[in-house]
């Protein structure tokens, strides 16, 4: 039995059809109207199970599904929402509804009468008037009376009849005024409108003729941005490109694979528009070379269901917080989010989801409503959790849950909220969306891991050589999950792929490219269930089908390609150099051909995540197969006009020169230069005094806000680890207009070009120059006494802790020379950076 809201009111079994006599038992609903009702609520849909006590299996597919019989109480529902579309004449459609229910015998005129009068009185008592006769006016009681006997209207219409016979009734009265229903449908606002009719309408016009669907075109244009901006996305740049490439059809495939209400959020965005682009224009084969992982959605609307029902509204102020207040708090924030649950109807469809995935190693992804769009990258600033999921069922189901929870709790991470706060972002509502994928990959013994994976940009910001191309963009690529070539991790280095010259290396050097090439590789054990991080040569062997394409063999100094799958010390000789895939496979120009396609349908540069497969047919042959992980617009930086690179520059005038990958940049005006002397670095043998300094960095950086500041010292900055560089993130730093980076004896690793990290991306979206000063290469500049002798301001602006005193110095440029400033000269073209000296110009008076 289900509820109903008119208590007493019996059912008449005896019905019979519009104009039939005897009525057969109701069959599977399948009209229009129906349709509609079936995507009220996932938590409609269990008030539905329950009324009819129906178990249904998560397997069964949505058609199946949609075959039960609605309930009374769902058409009811239904009924009332058909109608609601049609406010003047509900009037005249709810006479007709009568009329049939009088003329077949369901309900007799006079009983129907008495009951509604009897619901009347019964709600004025409800209402607090205890003498209803005398107390309310007539005009209140006509209005009573019409309201409930059209509730009461519905409510029996339900109960006799189908969705579809509301349906003629309605075409019938349309007819009546001479209302063509198409043309109805036609003229629906879809801005108004809700999302099922807004795709009824769009696929009305795409069911028409050619000839008279072109006089609907602008109207599907119109239905497409609705749903574009419901869907997916609502900032404009996006659509103003999307709106050109996805058809009704991709929407809805989209609609099926949402899991809650929202919106799908930027890192889905930028995936499917990139893939449907290169779908439609790419002359790469599609089914076999060109594909997209297989991926699911939980729209951005459940973010705040979770944090309702888990009472965690209470963090929402975070972002209005000090950097310190933000720090302290982030590691509750992440223990309650991950104690918190999830709504059952939801929980229902993750556990559905999960079982049709079963045994395929998945990620989940953050894809926040700013995320990857033209000017908010988000790089690395939210979590993404890989999931290993080979346990049993309910272990899998905990693991997919806390990784669902920690990237919903990584909206309140400190980096992402000072990165919104920098970006002028800080009072939008950025709900966080999530992007479930399968993991691209082979099983390799019990490893899990694609033949390569990278990140690829369509210009060149940095060349290592003059003729490099710009516009044919560059790559960094790894052997196993992408990570690595993501991440500024530990002493590790991809492989750098300038596009237009693939085999140019930044150095050719024996020793350095065996120093520069990969030493580890991030993959999933399947045996031992999680992400593991191992060295390259455990993991290689003779055994491994791509062998040949990854690795070169070091004879001693030379390297060679693999001419065998047998070779003798084990795997120490075999070196990650791509040399092979490089030269073999259509890698190179693929890579080109999709970056060069997205840019120009882009309208702006990309970058862009993949993973590659590389396969051989019976000849030996070899093929590529990518798979498009990620897109977004690419952060770049804005050339201003710079003064001309003075030919002979006094030496005295120069503070430091580096001709190590320089970008082309200017910046006029430096008036404080933060440094971080490397000896002084070094004796910070603790870990959590290296990260007091970064925080120190980062009080800094927030009080210089409205000063012309960079910031110099040793080492890879924003490494995660310490022994490297400097362990500060984007948080600390982002008010600097250059970071240089110092490397030589006893100062860490040599430079390394860290183009196409997540930092390096932080960097050049928040114009923050990246350079790079090796102090042993005789043709740089790094005058010591101005970094050493000058005297320390840092006092005078934050606090600093007595055991950090001499860690880091902040130098007032005109304490060196009085009435002058620091100008920095960046020139791509000649391969050199320089910092002079310049005098202030003299203030005009009014």
């Amino acid at each position: 039995m289900g509820f109903s809201i008119y208590p007493g009111l019996e059912q008449v079994p005896a019905r019979r059809r519009l104009g039939v006599e005897h009525r057969a038992p109701p069959k599977p609903v399948r009209c229009r109207l129906a349709q509609q009702a079936w995507s009220i609520s996932a938590l409609f849909m269990i008030v539905v199970v329950q009324f009819f006590n129906i178990p249904i299996d998560p397997t069964i597919p949505h058609e199946a599904v949609m075959a039960f019989p609605l309930s009374h109480s769902d058409k009811l529902m239904n009924i009332y929402l058909a109608l609601a579309q049609y406010p003047i004449l509900s009037g005249r459609i709810r006479q007709q509804m009568r009329r049939e229910l009088f003329s077949s015998g369901a309900v007799r005129p006079n009983d129907f009468e008495n009951e509604v009068r009897k619901l009347a009185v019964a709600s004025q008592e409800r209402e607090g008037l205890r003498n209803p006769l005398d107390e309310e006016p007539a005009e209140i009681w006509e209005t009573r009376i019409s309201r409930i006997r059209d509730q009461l209207t519905d409510l029996h219409f339900s109960r006799h009849y189908l969705l579809e016979d509301l349906e003629h009734i309605i075409n019938d009265v349309l007819a009546e005024r001479g209302i063509d229903v198409v043309g109805l449908m036609l003229s629906l606002n879809p801005e108004l409108a809700p999302i099922d009719l807004v795709f009824e309408q769009a696929m009305t016009i795409e069911r028409m003729p050619e000839e008279e669907r072109a006089n609907y075109e602008a109207r599907l244009l119109e239905t497409k941005v609705v749903l574009i901006r419901n869907l997916i996305s609502d900032q404009l740049r996006y659509i103003n490109v999307a709106k050109r490439w996805f058809s009704i059809a991709d929407l809805q495939d989209i609609r099926v694979r949402k899991i809650g209400p929202g919106r799908i959020g930027g890192k889905a965005a930028g995936m499917l528009l990139a893939h449907r682009i290169l779908d439609q224009v790419s002359s790469i084969p599609h089914e076999t070379c060109l594909t997209t992982p297989e991926s699911w959605y939980i729209g951005s609307d459940v973010f705040y269901t979770f944090m309702s029902i888990n009472n965690l509204f209470s963090w929402n102020d975070q972002k209005y917080k000090t950097e310190s207040e933000m720090r302290a708090d982030y590691p509750k924030i992440l223990k309650d989010f991950q104690e918190g649950e999830f709504r059952p109807d939801i929980l229902q469809r993750l556990e559905t989801l999960l079982d049709r995935i079963g045994k395929q190693p998945i990620i989940v992804r953050s894809s926040s409503l700013l995320e990857d769009n033209f000017g908010t990258a988000f790089a690395g600033k939210y979590e993404s959790v890989f999931l290993p999921n080979q346990g049993t069922r309910q272990e899998n189901i905990r693991a997919f849950t806390q990784g669902l929870s920690r990237v919903y709790a990584s909206t309140m991470n400190p980096n992402a909220l000072l990165y919104r706060r920098s970006r002028g972002l800080q009072d939008y509502d950025e709900r966080m969306a999530i992007l479930i994928q399968t993991v691209q990959g082979e099983t390799f013994g019990q490893y899990f891991l694609p033949h390569g994976a990278g990140v690829a940009f369509s210009r060149n910001l940095y060349r290592w050589a003059p003729q490099i191309r710009r516009e044919d963009g560059f790559v960094r690529l790894v052997w196993g999950l992408g990570t690595r070539a993501v991440d500024r991790v530990g002493n590790d280095f991809p492989r750098l792929i300038a596009l237009s010259h693939p085999l140019l290396r930044p150095s050719t050097d024996a020793k350095l490219i065996r120093r520069y090439s990969q030493q580890y590789v991030d993959l999933i054990d399947l045996q031992e269930n999680c992400f593991k991080t191992l060295p390259v040569d455990e993991v290689l062997n003779a055994n491994y089908e791509p062998l040949r394409f990854l690795v070169q063999v070091d004879e001693d100094g030379f390297f060679s390609s693999l001419r065998t799958r047998y070779f003798a010390d084990e795997n120490k000789h075999l070196v990650l150099t791509f040399e092979d895939l490089l030269r073999r496979t259509p890698f190179a120009e693929r890579i080109r051909e999709i970056l060069r396609l997205l840019e120009k349908n882009y309208e702006a540069p990309v970058d862009l995540e993949f993973t590659i497969s590389i396969k051989e047919d019976s000849k030996g042959n070899p093929d590529l197969c990518v798979a498009i992980l990620q897109c977004r617009p690419q952060s770049q930086l804005q050339i201003t006009a710079a003064a001309a690179l003075p030919f002979e520059p006094d030496p005295d005038d120069i503070i430091f020169e580096t001709r190590f990958v320089v970008p082309e940049g200017y910046l006029e005006r430096v008036d404080y230069v933060a440094f971080i002397p490397p000896e002084e670095y070094y004796r910070l043998t603790d870990m959590n005094q290296r990260s007091d300094l970064a925080r120190l960095v980062g009080r800094m950086n927030a009080a210089l806000e409205k000063e012309k500041f960079i910031c110099v010292g040793p080492g890879r900055w924003g490494s995660s680890n310490s022994d490297l560089g400097v362990p500060i993130d984007y948080g600390d730093i982002y008010h600097a207009s250059a970071l240089i980076e110092l490397t030589g004896e006893k100062i860490g690793l040599p430079p390394e070009p860290s183009l196409g990290t997540h930092f390096f991306q932080d960097l050049i979206e928040a114009q923050i120059y990246p350079l790079a000063i090796q102090l042993d290469n005789p043709e740089n500049t790094f005058r010591r006494e101005f970094f050493y002798d000058t005297p320390d301001h840092l006092s005078e602006w934050v606090n600093e802790p007595a055991k950090l005193a001499k860690s880091l110095r902040l130098v007032k440029v005109a304490d060196y020379r009085p009435g002058q400033h620091l100008e920095i000269i960046m020139s791509d073209e000649k391969g050199v950076a320089i910092g002079l000296l310049r005098p202030d110009k003299p203030e005009v008076d009014d």
